[in-house]
């Protein structure tokens, strides 16, 4: 490869931009280095084109044809060629260790927010302006949006211009008014520094911060992405989405890249790919940390596992996981409980679902016919608009009593409600992201609320050795709450057909 004082260099590294790095290496070595950042994603083997074998299921992060690699895998790949015995250059200066922790007070200071960060929100961000690229963990609640808006108004004084994603349309308004709230002038400075992007605006401005959604953005041009000096990513689990890895790629000159989200799937195939676009992994804090400071509810989980009875177990055992689905979201005894539920429950409830027709207006329906009177009972899914969602935010901020049923898909990373007393699972998801965005829903503390209670409920139509799909779906419920140290218990309840 490359001879440097009389010794052979097997990899050569350089920045192609700030989205890319380019490994120059011998045939050999750059196919070991492509298998070695090859993986299988989740659930590949149900891809069509894995089943009609015109893909191996492999995901290459890394083509000897092209030699680029992102550029955030960087430290992985030298791991790689030390451990293999290799060799390699790589002069790569983009740390700005300078950036002190006292230098950050300092600036906090100088901004004089309605709300002063707490030790992990300044630690988050030291790390993210000295390291440049970096991927935060923080838990729902913990208060990522004061963390993005101290970053913005950092780079804002350096003189940058950055594009800062959200995953839906309610959350770039809702973004730009958490900015609001944390600025001294009222929030009138943000109108000036802050554009947003959605539901067919203006997608050209001349103001430093680009608040936008990913699919406002992705069909637009390389050349309109090149003007940004940063790019910061809300929830960046998802930019599993290919639109959103193409965005961020494109941006190939930002050098700052920031990713936050409260959680990651632990897929590894994943995970590679988000520190590829966005730089390494630092958890800021845990749930649990946040709970013995108080800083979040003290969070009781009751695990309500629906046993049915032998006839229904019968019935089911040979079932597919989408009839075993219709199955439970369709039986009226099932949705009953699930109403009587709710409505026992004291302080503000809110009652997740994930289909809107087969169940959530069911559900929804059943409530109302039963609610006592002066009861509020409330609907939220994807055709609710983003002016209706904030109005019944702030009526739920107001009342003490009141019930949403709201779909997961909108709800666990959409509208936030402090004053949520209670979670209903009352659909079941195999989501670990998904399942910890929602009952970060309920996390949130007031002067009024310390505490929240989760109620999640699984059906257990096991039959002899078979468990059904729900049922493992629940038993990873478990395993998660376990590795997040959650206060939990399961009740087994006897469902008569």
């Amino acid at each position: 490869m490359e001879e440097n004082d009389g010794q052979m260099t097997d990899f050569v590294i350089s920045n192609k931009n700030e989205s890319y790095i380019h490994v120059r290496c011998d045939e050999g070595r750059g196919w070991e280095l492509r298998d070695a950042f090859s993986f299988r994603p989740p659930g590949f083997q149900f891809v069509p084109a894995y089943k009609q074998k015109l893909w191996d299921g492999y995901l290459r992060l890394f083509s000897p044809t092209t030699g680029l690699i992102y550029r955030g895998l960087a430290p992985q790949v030298m791991k790689w060629i030390v451990e293999k015995g290799y060799t390699y250059e790589y002069d790569d200066e983009n740390y700005d260790n300078s950036f002190s922790l006292t230098e950050a007070k300092s600036f906090v200071e100088s901004l004089n927010p309605k709300h002063m960060p707490r030790d992990y929100q300044m630690d988050g961000f030291v790390h993210a302006i000295r390291s440049k690229r970096k991927i935060i963990l923080s838990p729902t609640g913990s208060g990522k949006s004061l963390l993005l808006y101290l970053i913005c108004m950092y780079l804002l004084k350096k003189g940058k211009r950055g594009l800062l994603i959200v995953p839906r349309s309610a959350l770039v308004e809702q973004m730009f008014s958490d900015f609001q709230d944390y600025s001294c002038n009222n929030g009138k400075d943000m109108f000036k520094y802050c554009w947003r992007v959605y539901s067919g605006r203006d997608k050209e401005s001349e103001h430093p911060i680009m608040i936008s959604t990913w699919q406002s953005l992705y069909r637009m041009p390389k050349e309109y992405f090149e003007k940004f000096d940063y790019v910061i990513c809300d929830e960046v689990h998802q930019a599993q989405a290919k639109a959103l890895s193409d965005i961020t790629s494109k941006c190939t000159k930002a050098e700052y890249r920031i990713g936050v989200t409260g959680t990651l799937s632990g897929a590894k195939a994943h995970e590679w790919v988000l520190m590829g676009l966005f730089g390494q992994i630092y958890r800021a804090t845990t749930s649990k940390e946040l709970m013995e400071k108080k800083q979040l509810a003290e969070l009781t989980i009751k695990c309500l596992l629906l046993k049915y009875s032998e006839e229904e177990c019968h019935y089911m055992k040979s079932a597919s996981y989408q009839e075993e689905l219709e199955y439970i979201i369709s039986n009226t005894e099932r949705n009953k409980f699930i109403r009587n539920l709710a409505l026992s429950l004291e302080g503000n409830t809110l009652l997740l679902f994930n289909f809107v027709e087969k169940h959530g207006s069911v559900l929804y329906e059943m409530l109302n016919k039963k609610v006592k009177e002066g009861r509020k009972v409330f609907f939220i899914h994807g055709g609710t608009d983003v002016t209706s969602r904030e109005e019944i935010r702030k009526i739920v901020e107001r009342e003490r009593d009141a019930i949403i049923v709201g779909s997961v898909g909108v709800l666990s990373t959409g509208t936030n409600i402090v004053a949520l007393d209670n979670v209903i699972f009352a659909s079941p998801s195999k989501s670990k992201i998904r399942n910890l965005q929602s009952i970060g829903r309920g996390l949130r503390v007031s002067e009024t609320k310390q505490s929240a209670t989760l109620f999640d409920i699984a059906d257990d139509f096991s039959w002899k050795a078979r468990e059904n799909f729900t049922l493992k779906h629940f038993f990873e419920r478990i395993k998660t709450y376990s590795e997040e140290k959650f206060n939990f218990k399961i009740y087994k309840i006897s469902m008569k057909g």
